[in-house]
């Protein structure tokens, strides 16, 4: 009986402490929400007159801190690029030792500490402004000396930290991160940025969207396959090959069944030998056997097998080699979406 009794003792304990966790971890979550709810009441005109500013400047925004500050900044960088503001992270100290030099008169300088009285930060401010560009903040203390130095202010300010020791930053860089995100939604906005216009900068995302697609959702069926037979001439092949302008045409026997692909690349081998090409017959021109994939295939299957073996078309086929469509490279980076020179 004292058994089960421990055993129900050590059972309450063990929930005590989950609870107890969980009250905790929502505490801490409460906290911040506050802190955040806070700041609706703090934004006023200073919000508006950082937005028009960036959006007049010919420059870029440069955003400097420290510590946890800075590791925020480089958050709400990334932020601003993918959404249509030109930015970069500047570190303090290392702007003090030669990377000053990537900033403008054109430039908004954005620095960021919650406390406004980080000695590595405000050091550079008499270089900034030696520069010429404007300076703005974003500091729980307006008065500092970071606030009292900048152009423009925006206060960040909470009643208190999540941590029960009131020394570790989290609520005060939970609020910094959402002011940061409010600057760029806002930006969005008065930009009028786009959907379109953010696929422009995540090429990677909208390339790895379309790798994971099937190859038949990607391929181009119907007339737009090029066909042409074994029988016919090197003239009528490379009048299909001009008529759907992907640089090869199949070559299939009864059935649509695949027996073989004639590239621009052969046509090209056989004029460097100066071969009499409009004389030859198809099936002395053709490569048997071509390499295919399949319709249920992942894209991504289709572009290694390209990379593999140097090739810009693929025949799409069943396994009885029957045609189902033809895939180009272009089917699989997107049209007009990708260039590898990385214009768009």
């Amino acid at each position: 009986m004292r058994d089960n009794s421990n055993h129900i003792s050590n059972n309450r304990k063990e929930n005590g402490k989950k609870y107890m966790m969980i009250q905790q971890a929502i505490e801490v979550l409460k906290i911040e929400a506050e802190g955040i709810l806070n700041l609706t009441r703090k934004i006023g005109p200073e919000f508006s007159s950082l937005v028009e500013t960036i959006c007049h400047s010919k420059g870029r925004v440069i955003i400097s801190g420290i510590g946890k500050s800075g590791i925020v900044g480089r958050k709400i960088v990334a932020t601003l690029n993918s959404t249509g503001t030109r930015s970069l992270f500047l570190h303090p100290v290392e702007a003090m030792h030669g990377d000053l030099g990537m900033v403008s008169r054109q430039d908004l300088f954005l620095a960021l500490s919650y406390s406004g009285e980080t000695d590595e930060l405000n050091l550079l401010l008499p270089s900034i402004r030696k520069i010429g560009c404007q300076i703005a903040a974003l500091t729980g203390k307006p008065g500092s000396t970071l606030g009292r130095n900048s152009d423009i202010v925006i206060d960040v300010g909470v009643e208190k930290e999540a941590c029960p020791l009131g020394l570790a930053p989290t609520a005060s860089t939970t609020a910094l991160l959402a002011m940061g995100d409010a600057l760029a939604v806002v930006l969005i906005n008065k930009k009028q940025f786009k959907s379109s216009d953010f696929k422009k900068f995540h090429p990677g995302g909208n390339i790895g969207r379309r790798l994971s697609e099937k190859v038949a959702d990607l391929m181009m069926s119907g007339k737009s396959i090029p066909r042409v037979f074994e029988t016919q001439s090197m003239e009528e092949a490379l009048k299909e090959i001009d008529r759907i302008g992907l640089g090869a045409a199949f070559v299939i026997s009864k059935n649509d069944i695949l027996v073989g692909i004639i590239t621009d690349g052969d046509i090209r081998r056989l004029v460097a030998r100066k071969k009499a090409v409009f004389e030859m017959a198809v099936k002395d021109v053709m490569t048997p056997t071509p390499r295919t994939v399949r319709p249920d295939s992942p894209a991504y299957d289709a572009l290694n097998i390209m990379e593999q073996y140097q090739i810009t078309v693929l025949p799409v086929t069943d396994d009885n080699a029957r045609i189902h469509g033809i895939l180009h490279l272009h089917d699989i980076l997107g049209k007009g979406e990708f260039k590898f020179n990385g214009t768009y």
